[in-house]
């Protein structure tokens, strides 16, 4: 079977993609370039904000996850949730940086041969490379826990897929929209912490009042999060849900890709 890739699509990006790698491996370095931890702080990050959510929901709330194989303990849900914010990270981080990589670089939009469809792919890219700090020693405290490797890991690939294609879409829409209307940034805070916790991060599916689940079922990053969790801890991924979430994720970047380049003529003459 061929992909067939838009024309407006193959028209952006070309043979660039050794550019996109060139970027994103400066903006990471630029990112710890002087610390001396380098480019373990995003493990570091994500540890310490594991041990807050842990300590809060496991500790004081008494929280707990069935987790195949692993003791009903604040631990397991510490590993659990784990699984919930790797993926959920990425996405805010993604969205966050990436509202500014048009109206951040004036003197690179006004360069006409520069690709500008690359600039919202880089802070997309970055972070999802900066997760994989993360899911690499989770997937291996697993399995060296349950002393199981299930086949289903085979698929966490087509979730971290989905994963960016949604992600891409809605940062392309947030650096078009940040150069006509700069509140946009400002607005994706309160907008990213409602996302946070109407997502099933600290709480399962199973907790969410079924008059709101068909809510959930448009939402693509809970079918992302719960498909980092049942191919990692379970091996019984939700097909359904995850074609559901591919399918959004699909129309998601092609509208924010195509609001970027309706918009792109006019990003030199707003800034």
């Amino acid at each position: 079977m061929t992909l067939a890739i838009p024309g407006g699509v193959r028209a952006a990006f070309g043979g660039r993609w050794y550019l996109l790698r060139l970027l994103v491996a400066r903006d990471l370095a630029a990112k710890y370039k002087g610390a001396i931890l380098g480019r373990a702080w995003p493990l570091v990050i994500q540890l310490s904000q594991l041990l807050v959510f842990t300590y809060l929901f496991a500790y004081i709330f008494h929280a707990r996850a069935t987790v195949p194989g692993l003791p009903a303990s604040a631990t397991t849900f510490g590993i659990w949730l784990f699984a919930g914010l790797l993926p959920w990270n990425a996405f805010a981080a993604s969205i966050t940086q990436g509202a500014m990589t048009i109206a951040g670089q004036p003197n690179l939009i006004k360069k006409v041969v520069f690709p500008l469809a690359l600039l919202p792919l880089v802070p997309v890219c970055s972070a999802f490379l900066e997760s994989l700090f993360g899911v690499v020693p989770l997937i291996a405290i697993v399995i060296a826990w349950t002393h199981a490797v299930h086949s289903s890991l085979m698929l966490l690939p087509v979730v971290m897929g989905i994963q960016l294609l949604f992600t891409s879409g809605i940062a392309y829409a947030v650096a078009a929209l940040t150069v006509f209307l700069r509140d946009t940034p400002q607005a994706l805070g309160p907008l990213i912490l409602l996302g946070f916790y109407a997502t099933p991060i600290v709480y399962s599916f199973a907790m969410v009042p079924t008059a709101i689940r068909p809510f959930e079922v448009v939402n693509p990053m809970a079918a992302i999060v719960a498909s980092y969790r049942d191919t990692i801890f379970s091996g019984t991924p939700h097909l359904a849900s995850l074609g559901s979430a591919a399918a959004i994720s699909a129309i998601v970047a092609l509208a924010g890709f195509a609001l970027f380049r309706r918009t792109r003529g006019a990003f030199a003459d707003v800034l």
